[in-house]
């Protein structure tokens, strides 16, 4: 009993630290190289094997959305800022700008959270964050349409898809800052409700 009783609790101490070291060696390699990055590389920066890091995350879209799920409190803190704005325009043109930054976090992110949100596959581990993210989204969106600063047609997802797209484009480092605020100005008079002629 004595040498059973105290293997359980070092072996799940054991599986937990092994946890923690591949989240935070994925964070570096995903920051490093982007999210197509070698598991196995990330395995054996965090001191374990392959099969080890595949028993936690089975696919790399289950390590992915574990390392955003570390990263998610950035984004939160953000939106507990941007509740504090008091304008629904200025606060959905300011959510729009934090998805973009957190979609922007690695190389690469753009394109497996929009094939998640696209396929709405049950069993991707990326599809409850991304529908997390657009329901945020939507809610902005219909603040600002009860205040009468964006159009009725307009959708949390189209926004969500937006924000997804402009950090594609960011990533891609085929253009400036100055072009990018532009892309994001056509983005917002895309939603924004026309005012009516005086």
């Amino acid at each position: 009993m004595s040498v059973k009783g105290q293997r359980g609790p070092r072996l799940r101490a054991d599986v937990q630290r092994n946890r923690a070291a591949l989240l935070e060696a994925a964070q570096r390699h995903f920051l490093r190289f982007g999210v197509g990055t070698s598991l196995e590389a990330v395995a054996k920066e965090a001191g374990v094997g392959p099969g080890t890091l595949y028993r936690h995350f089975p696919t790399r879209e289950a390590l992915l959305a574990a390392v955003l799920q570390t990263r998610s409190e950035e984004l939160m803190a953000r939106r507990a800022e941007i509740a504090q704005l008091g304008d629904a325009s200025r606060a959905l043109r300011h959510w729009l700008r934090a998805m973009e930054e957190y979609f922007s976090a690695f190389s690469g992110l753009p394109e497996p959270l929009m094939a998640a949100a696209r396929a709405q596959e049950p069993g991707n581990p990326l599809t409850l964050p991304c529908d997390l993210l657009i329901t945020t989204t939507e809610e902005y969106v219909r603040a600002a349409q009860l205040a009468g600063h964006a159009r009725a047609s307009v959708t949390g997802y189209d926004l969500f898809l937006a924000a997804v797209s402009v950090a594609w484009i960011k990533g891609t480092g085929a253009t400036d800052e100055e072009s990018l605020d532009r892309l994001r100005a056509l983005v917002e008079s895309g939603y924004r409700e026309r005012e009516n002629p005086a």
